[in-house]
C-alpha cells in the first residue's frame, strides 16, 4: 500500500512526482490486503436490513445500527450451515472478516456464523468490562512476555475430568514430553472465576526451589461452548490474576471462534487446547535433526578452519630461514665481537698509559700548578673585582633593558597600545579641533569689530586720494581727483578747495569733458 507525503512548501503537482503509478487493479489489490489483515477475524452487532439470496446459494445483506451500514456477504457453503436463518429486521451477532470488492469499490464484511443477539446484557456488560480494563494497560502489548523456548515444567489450569487435560498430555507426549502439574478447577458455573484465579496465583507462589516444582509455563484451557459457559473467563478477577502473573501464561479457552478477556491478559491466546500444546513445546525430532546437522557443521567448519590454518602456517613456514641456523651464526659473530673488544681495551689502556708517562716527565708536580695557578688568580681578582663588579652591574641593567619580549607578548602590548592610543586620539581630535574654531571665531569677531566696513555702516566714509588715503583736509589740494567709499559702494570727485599747486609742473591736467551738461557737484565736507 502507497502513502503520499507532501512536502511544505512545494506544489502537490511537484510533490507527488516522485510517486509510483498505480494501476487500479494495484490500488484495489493493496486496500483489499490492508483491509483482510487489519480486520481478519471480526465479530459485529447489528441489524440485518435488505437480505436477499442469490439464485447461486450466496446470501446478501447489510448490518446496520443507528449510524452506519456494512454490507456483508455470506457463501453458499457456509450459508447451508447457518444456525438461524437471516430476515430482515433480525438483530445478530456476525463473525467473520472484513474484504473488499474491487467491482464496486466498496468494502464488506464476509461472514462465518450468525448468533442472536439474545444475550444483549451480556454482551454489553462484556464490552464495558473490556473497556475497563483496556484503559488500565492491562491489554497492552509491551505487557505481554515472551513464552520460553522449551519449559521444564509446565503448570495446567483446567478440570481434570474433560478430554481437555487429556488432549493436552497426548500432545505434549507427542512433540516433548515435559513434566505436567495440573491443578483441578472449575470451568464454568458457580464457584468457577474464583478457583481459576486461585489457581493462577497459586502456581506464582509456589517458590522456585521447593517440594513441588514451579512451572516455567502455564496454560489456562477449556473446551468450547456457549457466551454463557465461558463467562467465567471474562470475569474481572480471571483477567486481573492472568495480567499480574510472573509466570508467562497461555490461554486456550473455547474454539476458535470463541473470544474471552482472558484471551487479551494472556501473554499468548491458542485458538484450541490442543494448540496451546503445540505452542507450548517444540518437536523433539525435529530438535533433534536440527541439533545433529548443528554438530556436523559445525565439526565440518571446525576441520576446515583447522586445514586452512595448517596451510597457511606452512606457507609461513616455508619463507623463514632455519632458526638454528641463525642462532649459530649470530653466536659465531658474538663470539667474534666479545675477542676484538677484549684486545681493544688492552690497546687503548697501553696507549693511554705511554701518553700519561710521557706528560708527567713534563709537566710540574700538581701542587706547584696549583700554587702558581692560586698566585695568579689572587692577582688578578685583586685587580678586577672592582672593574669587575661594575662591568657585571652595567650588564645585567643592560640586558634587563634590551631583553626582547616574546612575539606574542609584543604584538599583544603593541595591539593595546595602538587601542589605547586610538581612544585617547578622537578626544584629543575633537579637543584640538573644538580649540581652534572658537580661536577662528574669536578672530572673525575681533576683525568684524576692527574692520572700517562697521564705521562705515554708521555714515562715515573713506577718501582716496592719488597718494592714497587722505584722513586729513590739509593734505588734499585743489583739482584732486578723489574716490569717496560709502558702505554701500564708492563715487568719484573733484575738490574745489584746499592749497594751490606750487608750480606749472604740479598743474593737473585738463579733465577730460563729459559728454553733455556736467554734472552738479555737491559740496565735498
Amino acid at each position: 500500500m502507497s502513502e503520499t507525503y507532501t512536502t511544505p512548501g512545494l506544489q502537490p503537482e511537484r510533490a507527488g512526482a516522485n510517486l509510483p503509478e498505480l494501476t487500479v487493479s494495484e490500488i484495489s489489490g493493496a486496500i483489499k490486503r490492508t483491509l483482510e489483515s487489519a480486520f481478519d477475524r471480526v465479530r459485529v452487532r447489528g441489524e440485518i436490513s435488505g437480505f436477499k439470496r442469490a439464485a447461486s446459494g450466496h446470501c446478501y445483506m447489510a448490518l446496520k445500527d443507528e449510524r452506519a451500514v456494512l454490507d456483508g456477504v455470506c457463501w453458499r457453503g457456509t450459508a447451508q450451515r447457518l444456525s438461524i436463518q437471516p430476515e430482515d429486521g433480525l438483530e445478530v451477532i456476525a463473525t467473520g472478516r472484513i474484504t473488499s470488492y474491487a467491482g464496486r469499490s466498496k468494502y464488506q464484511m464476509v461472514i462465518d456464523s450468525l448468533e442472536l443477539a439474545g444475550e444483549g446484557a451480556l454482551l454489553k456488560l462484556l464490552e464495558e468490562r473490556k473497556r475497563k480494563l483496556g484503559a488500565e494497560g492491562l491489554f497492552a502489548p509491551e505487557r505481554k512476555r515472551a513464552l520460553p523456548f522449551l519449559p521444564e515444567v509446565i503448570g495446567v489450569v483446567t478440570s481434570p475430568s474433560g478430554a481437555v487435560i487429556r488432549d493436552i498430555l497426548h500432545r505434549l507426549a507427542e512433540r516433548f514430553p515435559r513434566r505436567v502439574l495440573v491443578w483441578p478447577v472449575l470451568v464454568q458455573g458457580q464457584g468457577a472465576a474464583e478457583q481459576v484465579a486461585e489457581a493462577i496465583r497459586g502456581f506464582n507462589a509456589l517458590p522456585a526451589k521447593g517440594p513441588v516444582p514451579r512451572p516455567d509455563l502455564l496454560i489456562v484451557a477449556r473446551g468450547g461452548g456457549s457466551l454463557e459457559d465461558l463467562w467465567a473467563f471474562n470475569e474481572e478477577m480471571v483477567v486481573r490474576a492472568a495480567a499480574e502473573s510472573a509466570i508467562p501464561l497461555i490461554s486456550a479457552v473455547g474454539h476458535e471462534t470463541d473470544t474471552t478477556l482472558i484471551d487479551f491478559a494472556s501473554d499468548r491466546r491458542a485458538p484450541t487446547p490442543t494448540a496451546a500444546a503445540e505452542i507450548a513445546v517444540p518437536v523433539r525430532s525435529e530438535l533433534q535433526s536440527q541439533v545433529l546437522d548443528f554438530e556436523r557443521r559445525l565439526l565440518g567448519s571446525s576441520v576446515r578452519q583447522l586445514a586452512e590454518r595448517r596451510n597457511q602456517v606452512e606457507g609461513l613456514a616455508r619463507g623463514l630461514p632455519d632458526p638454528q641456523r641463525l642462532l649459530q651464526e649470530k653466536t659465531q659473530s658474538l663470539d667474534d665481537r666479545s675477542e676484538r673488544l677484549q684486545l681493544a681495551g688492552r690497546s687503548f689502556l697501553d696507549r693511554r698509559g705511554a701518553e700519561l708517562e710521557s706528560l708527567g716527565h713534563r709537566l710540574p708536580h700538581p701542587r706547584q700548578q696549583l700554587r702558581y695557578a692560586q698566585q695568579a688568580l689572587d692577582g688578578a681578582r685583586d685587580r678586577l673585582s672592582p672593574a669587575m663588579q661594575r662591568l657585571v652591574t652595567q650588564r645585567r641593567q643592560l640586558v634587563e633593558r634590551l631583553r626582547p619580549l616574546p612575539p606574542r607578548r609584543e604584538l599583544a602590548h603593541a595591539v593595546q597600545t595602538l587601542a589605547t592610543c586610538g581612544e585617547r586620539l578622537e578626544p584629543a581630535m575633537r579637543r584640538v579641533l573644538t580649540a581652534r574654531k572658537d580661536t577662528l571665531d574669536a578672530s572673525k569677531r575681533l576683525l568684524e569689530t576692527l574692520s572700517y566696513k562697521g564705521t562705515l555702516e554708521r555714515g562715515y566714509a573713506v577718501v582716496r586720494g592719488p597718494q592714497g588715503l587722505q584722513p586729513r583736509a590739509k593734505d588734499v589740494r585743489k583739482g584732486d581727483e578723489l574716490r569717496i567709499e560709502f558702505f554701500d559702494g564708492a563715487v568719484t570727485a573733484l575738490a574745489s578747495g584746499g592749497r594751490e599747486a606750487s608750480s606749472a609742473a604740479a598743474k593737473p591736467a585738463t579733465p577730460p569733458q563729459p559728454h553733455g551738461p556736467a554734472p552738479k557737484q555737491g559740496k565735498l565736507l
